[in-house]
């Protein structure tokens, strides 16, 4: 007997169990579409002076 054949169907195991709402291909991130250069530069130096200034009242 092949006990791997018996029994109803397995289905679903590498399916996600939900979707995320910035998801490559959805209406808010479409697909082929990069931020600027400019963007991503802004908001790593907004991210580095609030580091900054959260290391110093810390001290």
């Amino acid at each position: 007997m092949d006990y791997g054949t018996s029994g109803g169907p397995k289905t679903g195991k590498k399916n996600p169990r939900h979707t995320e709402h910035n998801a490559k291909g959805s209406k808010e991130n479409p697909f082929g579409q990069r931020p600027s250069k400019a963007d991503l530069l802004a908001r790593m130096k907004a991210t580095a002076e609030k580091n900054k200034q959260s290391a110093t009242v810390e001290r």
